[in-house]
């Protein structure tokens, strides 16, 4: 039915609904009866042919046929209008030559060739052309013989599909495959972005793309990458401040959202910028924000049309997926430089680490031997920072590093440097020097100066000391190892000095620092040699004079050196880490000799054994102790560890877990040389201890000395407040026992009471004992 017959057949403000549905079917009945004269005013042939060409005409796809000269015999109306043409009849005759470009037309002609002589069909082939609006457009492409009657191919037929959406979308994965994998194989930011600038811009007809990056510190815009842009164009708008209104891309960083800007001559956006832009014919701007995985603006991605209009949605889509590409290279570029720059410098101070400091001192090495000149190296170590973190925590401990490495750094040229080494240790090079020291000396008194000067932190004045050693090329050495050591040990010789003082390297100096070298390495073989050996003194309970427990000492008979004292090698041996080792030989042995010892049939006794922080501080040391004790077969309850309170505050609530379980398990234990540290009392109600150990410099000066006296009564009344055993080490007189019994304490342990015995002696004592 026709509209018009519709509109003749029916006037809804005069009839009635029954009288509408009449005159509809009068209307369809006379339609009917056009169609029928059309049809047989026409014949079939023609109306065949004219469904057909109106049914080509519609379908989207271009539909064509040549003639075996590649000439066009039929084409349908979307492969004319894409050519420019108004009609299909106008291409009738015409090759591709005539309307495209000689490249494109010869392949074509090339592949419809073949296809007509050899009979085979091209199926789906790509083709990429331009349409006569200046758009690219991608087709999959079949062409087949086309044969008469007898068989014989007189020309080719054809159909091409608009694949352009897919194909930009199989382009765009590949493109950004291609820059991840140049993310991922560390090539420079530089040439990641301007690869992304040039692909993009490969995607787009007309379009200019620019990448800027942000500098976080002054909120600054900097060149990126764009490649088609003029450098007169993108140089002077370098180091622009982001704002509310400062172009499409500063605008787009500041707002933290897409700024499409279809007119560049008249958006108040580009009032400052507009002369430059529309000098370099450049009319719209379309900038996004390139964002990190964390919201952090980064910098900014734009395309620049020479035309003035809005982005299609494809262009908006590229737009989003190139900016995400850039976040990730600009994100792995940065995290790269943090972990090239972590690996060569301390997280905490941010200065250069002992990598960087011997690869500088190596340079400055060389060149002092070119030229002459001198080179010092000042090993710098902070007396009381361990206190400071003991009693006040790490937090505190770090804000005091970070000041004072400030402080260092204040004290040296910007061609020295300062490096932190370990975690109280720093180390200055003063480089390209006189070869005298009196330039050096000016400068450590300043350094002294400056860290002797208080740190206020959290509205109180903290204090520390530094020990410094000194030595210098050439006098004394030439390689970096060589100053380094030797720097060390003019600061250990510091130390032993009473601290807070600055040593030059001597000869002396030296046999010291070899002394500590022949110990290190003596401690290594020490084990396997069986060169230690265990004595033990008596602890007492002094109600009833009984033999409760005894504590292990260690002691080395070295076989050079002879018998090396505890106070000299345990030092050396917590700080190579050879105490593990070592602390875990003493835990099996004196385990094995106190079971050894109820074997014999002595009445029991409990052995109480040193453990060190680094004992304490490894991750399966309660279960290594289980196994020890299920090795020798002694049962918990008759262990005793004696933990220090430094070694607990560390870390207070790992301490009290691991406490725990080793008292789960049975294990006693105490704390030792209490009084030396800094125990908050709140601390030492959660600790799950037996007994305090009085520190023996307290008990040296009793009764004579009333500090000394004070601290031992207050220990006393402050264990048994805990419920707590106290007992006294070093007694040395029969004046200190009196006093120590008279005020209450429990135990005692010293040579007044018996010297450290060996085994056999401290069975034959126990036997002794039971008759």
């Amino acid at each position: 039915m026709s509209i018009d017959a519709i509109q003749k057949a029916v006037d809804p403000e005069l009839l009635t609904p029954e009288e509408m549905l009449r005159r509809l079917d009068e209307a369809n009945e006379r339609t009917q009866e056009e169609i029928s004269a059309w049809l047989n005013a026409n014949g079939p042939g023609e109306i065949e042919r004219t469904l057909i060409r109106t049914l080509i005409d519609t379908l989207p796809d271009y539909l064509f046929v040549k003639d075996t000269k590649s000439r066009f015999v039929i084409v349908n109306q979307p492969l004319a209008t894409d050519r420019g043409f108004d009609r299909a009849s106008d291409l009738i005759g015409k090759t591709d030559f005539d309307i495209h470009p000689t490249e494109f037309a010869q392949r074509t002609w090339d592949c419809e060739q073949s296809v007509m002589q050899t009979g085979v069909p091209a199926i789906d082939i790509e083709e990429r052309l331009t349409t006569s609006e200046g758009k690219t457009k991608w087709l999959s492409t079949t062409k087949i013989p086309l044969r008469d009657p007898h068989g014989t191919i007189i020309g080719v037929a054809g159909v091409s599909r608009d694949m352009t959406e897919r194909k930009q979308a199989e382009l765009l994965r590949n493109g950004q495959n291609h820059i991840l994998e140049m993310v991922a194989s560390n090539a420079s930011l530089q040439d990641v972005l301007r690869a992304l600038a040039m692909f993009a811009e490969s995607q787009l007809d007309g379009i200019l793309v620019s990448i800027l990056l942000l500098d976080p510190k002054n909120q600054t815009l900097y060149h990126g990458a764009a490649p088609s842009l003029p450098e007169s164009y993108w140089r002077p708008l370098e180091g622009t401040r982001i704002g509310p209104a400062v172009g499409s891309c500063g605008t787009a960083a500041y707002s933290r959202r897409q700024v499409i800007v279809p007119d560049i001559t008249v958006d108040p956006l580009w009032r400052d910028y507009r002369d430059l832009a529309t000098a370099h014919n450049l009319r719209s701007c379309w900038s996004a924000p390139i964002m990190s995985h964390s919201g952090e603006v980064l910098g900014t991605f734009a395309l620049y049309s020479r035309s003035v209009r809005a982005p299609c949605p494809s262009e908006i889509s590229l737009i989003e997926t190139s900016s995400r590409v850039a976040g990730i290279a600009i994100e792995r570029q940065r995290d790269h430089m943090q972990i090239a720059h972590l690996a060569l410098h301390d997280s905490l101070t941010g200065l250069p680490n002992r990598t960087l400091l011997l690869q500088r001192l190596d340079e400055a090495l060389a060149r002092a031997k070119a030229t002459g000149r001198g080179v010092t190296l000042a090993f710098v170590d902070l007396d009381n920072l361990k206190l400071i973190n003991d009693t006040l925590g790490h937090a505190t401990g770090d804000l005091l590093l970070t000041t004072l490495a400030g402080r260092m750094a204040d004290c040296v040229r910007a061609s020295d440097t300062v490096a932190r080494i370990g975690g109280d240790e720093f180390v200055l090079l003063f480089a390209d020097h006189a070869r005298s020291r009196a330039p050096i000396t000016a400068k450590i008194e300043a350094l002294q100066r400056a860290l002797g000067e208080p740190v206020e932190i959290d509205g109180q004045r903290r204090q520390v000391t530094a020990s410094i050693g000194l030595a210098s090329y050439p006098g004394d050495g030439d390689t970096p190892q060589t100053l380094l050591m030797n720097a060390d040990a003019a600061m250990y010789r510091a130390k032993e000095l009473g601290r807070n003082n600055c040593q030059v390297f001597t000869a002396e100096i030296t046999s010291a620092a070899q002394e500590r070298y022949e110990l290190q390495e003596g401690l290594r073989s020490a084990l396997a040699n069986h060169e230690f050996s265990l004595v033990y003194q008596p602890q007492v309970d002094l109600a009833s004079g009984r033999i409760f427990a005894a504590e292990a000492l260690i002691r080395w008979q070295h076989p050079t050196l002879g018998m090396v004292p505890p106070s000299k090698f345990i030092p050396v041996a917590e700080a190579c880490g050879l105490i593990v080792p070592i602390g875990e030989w003493v835990l099996r042995t004196a385990c094995a000799q106190a079971k050894s010892w109820q074997k014999e049939g002595t009445e029991p006794i409990g052995i109480s054994v040193n453990l060190s922080a680094r004992q304490f501080a490894e991750r399966n040391w309660v279960a290594r102790v289980s196994e020890l004790l299920e090795e020798t077969g002694l049962e918990p309850h008759w262990l005793e560890l004696e933990l220090t309170e430094s070694l607990i505050i560390k870390d207070v609530p790992l301490a009290v877990a691991t406490m725990r379980q080793l008292r789960t398990m049975g294990v006693q234990l105490s704390i030792d040389d209490f009084g030396m540290g800094y125990s908050s009392l709140n601390a030492l109600k959660s600790f799950p201890v037996a007994r305090l150990k009085l520190d023996q410099s307290f008990v040296r000066e009793i009764p004579n000395n009333r500090s000394d006296s004070a601290i031992a009564i207050t220990v006393i009344s402050l264990g048994h407040e805990l419920n707590l055993k106290v007992i006294a080490e070093g007694v040395e007189n029969a004046s200190q026992l009196r006093f120590l019994r008279e005020h209450g304490c429990d135990e005692a342990q010293g040579y007044f009471l018996s010297k450290p015995l060996r085994a056999e002696e401290i069975e034959t004592l126990l036997r002794n004992a039971n008759r």
